[in-house]
């Protein structure tokens, strides 16, 4: 299979045969084999029922994938890649705010050798208050504390080559720190302009409160990027930093106490230097652990420490 479409849904039920006939409709020029996996994410309303309509017509395109319960997106992306056969992943919410019109042109910015192609939806069809100005702040920080500048974190249109978001599992709302993983694996990323159309039927299920997990979950994916295979460096240098802030000051409560006879222990900077000296070394210990943890994680699994993007050789 050359390109699976994977639709995570909750609480669609009108709009799901709009999209579907909306991806057959973007797809008709496409020679290659596709297929869409359909995840129901635990919906309440008549979704599953409406996708079971459209597997049954459509034996040899779609796929449904039919959750407990409702375990969030990120848990219905997470499934639908699992079960995605596709060697090319592009992902569509089913809200019909996402256009498949513009699934051709992504799979032509991946012809052009990308990796991952990311959707930004530069005309956004959403409210500015609770939707819009949020998502922007948002993407401003995350795109500041991982060095991966994207405009449009939130866009569920994006188009990924498989072996750049294997290797990793995602929790919480961290679907859309995909792009975040995949640049540490050397992907090759790329922004696009997209369609964005008001919602027809249903409502929104997200609104502030999304905002606040996203920039907790931004903390794990700061960690797990740029320090899980070498966690001394946090740990360490922090435990180093707060040693230097007790050294000193108590170089100067020492000087102090030379030049104008003024008591060491009597100053609160004393209390303050030594706090700060035991946290810097109780620190270094945590990294120390976290190193042991770190080793263990990767040798066990036989994870490597490298990915490799092409391999030549003259040999058979």
């Amino acid at each position: 299979m050359e390109l699976s479409i994977v639709v995570p849904v909750y609480n669609e039920e009108k709009n799901l045969p709009l999209l579907y006939e909306a991806i057959i409709k973007a797809m008709q020029e496409y020679k290659k084999s596709w297929e869409v996996v359909f995840v129901d994410d635990g919906s309440k309303d008549d979704s599953l029922e409406v996708l079971k309509g459209l597997y049954h017509a459509n034996l040899d395109r779609l796929r449904v994938v039919e959750l407990r319960r409702n375990f969030g997106q990120t848990a219905a992306i997470a499934a639908g890649i699992d079960h995605a056969l596709g060697e090319i992943i592009i992902m569509l919410d089913a809200d019909m705010q996402n256009d498949p019109a513009d699934i051709p042109m992504m799979l032509g910015k991946l012809e052009e050798g990308y990796d991952v192609v990311s959707g930004w939806r530069k005309d956004r069809k959403d409210t500015f208050i609770n939707r819009t100005l949020p998502s922007k702040l948002a993407n401003g920080l995350i795109s500041w504390v991982t060095g991966v500048h994207l405009h449009d974190y939130g866009c569920t249109l994006k188009a990924y080559r498989r072996e750049v978001i294997t290797g990793f599992r995602l929790y919480g709302e961290m679907h859309r720190f995909i792009p975040v993983y995949a640049h540490r694996f050397g992907a090759k990323i790329i922004e696009v302009p997209v369609h964005h159309h008001p919602r027809k039927f249903g409502k929104t299920k997200y609104g502030l409160e999304r905002t606040i997990k996203v920039l907790l979950d931004l903390f794990t994916v700061k960690f797990l990027v740029s320090y899980s295979s070498k966690p001394i460096y946090l740990f360490g240098g922090a435990g180093v930093g707060l040693m230097g802030i007790s050294a000193l000051l108590l170089l100067f409560l020492f000087i102090r106490r030379f030049w104008f006879l003024i008591s060491v222990t009597q100053s609160p900077l004393f209390l303050i230097s030594v706090i700060a000296g035991l946290m810097g070394f109780q620190s270094i210990l945590m990294g120390l652990i976290a190193e042991l943890l770190a080793r263990t994680y990767h040798e066990s699994q036989g994870k490597p420490i490298y990915n490799v993007r092409k391999f030549l050789s003259g040999k058979s």
